[in-house]
């Protein structure tokens, strides 16, 4: 997995009826784009990760923000 700051990581849920949450890449600390990342949840939280099978990274040129819905 390989992500770049301004990516979109979008996080599913294992339980039928969660919501799916997303988070932006805020910074790369891995070498050439690999984990682990600091993201920003659309909560506020910042944290560091390492992204785990339920994750997609949404890399389009103009990711949109994880608050725009």
């Amino acid at each position: 997995m390989k992500a770049n700051v301004g990516d979109v990581m979008r996080f599913t849920g294992r339980t039928v009826g969660l919501a799916e949450h997303r988070a932006i890449v805020v910074e790369v600390l891995g070498r050439k784009g690999e984990p682990p990342y600091r993201v920003r949840y659309d909560d506020g939280r910042v944290t560091e990760i390492f992204p785990g099978p339920g994750c997609v990274i949404d890399t389009s040129p103009h990711p949109r923000s994880p608050d725009a819905d």
